[in-house]
């Protein structure tokens, strides 16, 4: 056996480990037991622990998530802005050129309030 060949002072270490080892093993699964007597499963200090590590991983995952669907938010609202000015561009030529009346004032003040409100999402 691996154990019989290694050092005394080794071997004496590694069962003193192996010992304590159990020992939390026996202690964990009574304070388990104690618990599961004790308390019913939604008030059990053990598992509200568990389950508010889960919530933190989880709020830590979802505000991940945020970042990530905001910038792409911020990239959409880009997008259609600049797509918008250059409609409101081409149908400003070809009214223009066609002869027909340029923009109403409520349109002029449409785009006016579009281009005020022109400020980043954060």
């Amino acid at each position: 056996m691996a154990a019989d060949r290694r050092h005394p002072a080794v071997n004496d270490v590694y069962l003193t480990l192996v010992g304590a080892s159990n020992t939390l093993a026996d202690v964990q699964r009574r304070l388990d037991l104690e618990f599961r007597a004790s308390y019913p499963d939604h008030a059990n200090p053990a598992k509200l622990v568990g389950r508010v590590k889960r919530v933190q991983e989880e709020v830590a995952a979802l505000k991940d998530l945020c970042r990530d669907l905001l910038a792409q938010k911020q990239e959409l609202i880009d997008m259609m802005r600049t797509s918008l000015a250059a409609q409101r561009s081409a149908t400003q030529r070809l009214l223009a050129s066609s002869g027909l009346p340029l923009m109403t004032d409520d349109e002029e003040a449409a785009y006016a309030s579009l281009k005020q409100g022109d400020r980043r999402v954060d």
